[in-house]
């Protein structure tokens, strides 16, 4: 029986990056992943544009809610994967992870203009995420922003 991976994927409100990042490794990863979200932070709702954005590849996000980080405190993970700045420097050290990695990805929900525009930085913020979580799954490896491999 194959050992499965626990992922924590953290940001600020827990509305967009954390969240697809959470719908594509539970949609790619199948059952060698057990993938969770969370937010230092906690936003109202997943972000409309990020579910919109995740449907047109397919993945139904719209049942996830923001969860805060507190609620995994006693929670060991394999990997926490940090989306944000933000969250990286909110939360330098999170016990309840083995190894850690960190995604340096802007925050879609800040995006302005026209929904169509707005869009299209939710398109490329979830193309930049997909590509990542492709990576992970394929190889068991998730790779900093710096290149540098991290085995989980």
């Amino acid at each position: 029986m194959a050992e499965i991976t626990r992922v924590l994927f953290l940001c600020t409100g827990n509305s967009c990056r954390s969240q697809m990042a959470e719908g594509f490794l539970r949609e790619l990863g199948g059952d060698r992943f057990e993938v969770h979200s969370a937010g230092t932070e906690i936003a109202e709702h997943v972000h409309p544009l990020a579910v919109k954005a995740m449907a047109e590849e397919g993945i139904d996000i719209s049942g996830q809610e923001p969860k805060t980080l507190d609620r995994f405190e006693d929670t060991q993970f394999d990997l926490l994967v940090t989306v944000c700045d933000s969250a990286k420097q909110s939360c330098p050290m999170f016990l309840g992870a083995d190894r850690e990695v960190h995604w340096s990805l802007e925050d879609p929900a800040e995006a302005t203009g026209t929904e169509e525009e707005r869009m299209a930085f939710f398109r490329d913020i979830r193309d930049e995420i997909r590509r990542r979580v492709e990576h992970l799954v394929r190889t068991g490896e998730a790779l900093n922003d710096d290149g540098e491999p991290v085995r989980v």
